[in-house]
């Protein structure tokens, strides 16, 4: 029964109205799309942080439900938006069936443009009759992604500036680096997890963020495996990194206690750090906008001779601009506390 009531559900699809337009995706994909769009399906975490940047009032949910320490950094009226599951990563909850009881104007993916993301997007609109965007989430087209993004959801001033904000933080990174060869460069190791043994192959879109901000990622093997990969402490140690940097708080509070990573430089050297997480990480989890204020935060860890700017000034204008928020004093210094070394315990 429930299956035939799906079919039906697919029948009774409304097409879309007359004064639908055309949008090009990155893909490549001429996708036609209403006029004005109101609501909007977020396909993953990273499309989720893209819309509610851009237009929070078209997000009808997030693909899981923010927690407490996150909702304080998002505008109030967006901090109890239902779950609505993903349909892409991770632990893909929804389904056609709970997108179709939603019914969005649009479905927005934000990430990966591989033949596998085309072919799901092609597929659930065919299904849906709901238009599918994606939008290609590489860190260097993030300017391109934001101009798109805002053409989509009617907001093409908005997109245009957020798209100049990141090209300002960009030159301004590339002036920092202009005269440090790549081999010269401190190596980094991004630690995931709760061991600190999950990390992502140099290219990875988890640590493009160390690249683009002066760093070598150490788990490099010339190109041969790229995204996730475990690793043992024994190659970390043999990598051998200048810094260390993480989200894992868990991580953070044991590795300086333990014999095992004493054998790693930036572990004896103190050059361990913790990476803000609210509402989102500033250096991954999500690999989307939120990077963008670690990007600032990671250049001054790395060469911080180089690198002129105050992080409080910054993540107050970031937070305010990108996250429709104005952060208190007392926010500010609890996501500092972490930025700086000092989390709280």
């Amino acid at each position: 029964m429930r299956h035939l009531l799906f079919i039906f559900a697919l029948l009774a699809l409304p097409g879309l109205p007359a004064d639908a337009r055309s949008v090009t995706d990155s893909a490549g994909r001429e996708v036609e799309i209403p006029d004005e769009v109101t609501t909007v399906f977020a396909a993953g975490p990273p499309a989720a942080v893209l819309v509610y940047v851009m237009k929070p009032e078209t997000l009808v949910g997030w693909p899981r439900a923010l927690r407490p320490e996150e909702r304080e950094y998002i505008a109030k009226e967006y901090r109890g938006l239902p779950e609505s599951g993903r349909l892409t990563g991770r632990g893909g909850e929804a389904n056609l069936e709970r997108v179709l009881q939603i019914q969005p104007d649009l479905i927005i993916d934000f990430g990966s443009v591989r033949d596998t993301y085309i072919d799901l997007a092609n597929r659930v609109q065919e299904q849906t009759g709901i238009p599918y965007l994606l939008i290609d989430g590489r860190f260097e087209n993030t300017a391109e992604a934001l101009r798109i993004t805002g053409e989509a959801l009617g907001e093409p001033e908005r997109g245009t500036a957020l798209a100049k904000d990141v090209e300002a933080r960009f030159a301004r990174i590339d002036a920092v680096l202009a005269d440090i060869p790549e081999a010269d460069r401190p190596g980094v190791y991004l630690a995931r997890g709760a061991d600190g043994l999950e990390t992502g192959m140099q290219g990875s879109i988890n640590t493009e963020i160390i690249e683009r901000a002066g760093g070598r990622n150490v788990a490099d093997d010339g190109g041969t495996t790229r995204g996730l990969v475990q690793t043992s402490v024994e190659q970390v140690i043999v990598a051998d990194p200048d810094a260390i940097v993480t989200w894992d708080a868990n991580f953070y509070g044991k590795v300086f206690d333990d014999p095992l990573w004493q054998g790693v430089t930036a572990v004896r050297e103190g050059q361990v750090y913790l990476s803000p997480m609210a509402p989102f990480g500033w250096i991954d989890r999500p690999p989307s906008l939120n990077r963008m204020v670690g990007l600032n935060w990671m250049a001054g860890l790395l060469h911080p001779d180089r690198w002129e700017g105050d992080l409080r000034e910054d993540t107050r204008d970031f937070y305010k601009l990108y996250y429709h928020i104005d952060l208190t004093d007392d926010e500010l210094e609890r996501l500092l506390e972490w930025a700086e070394g000092r989390p709280p315990m």
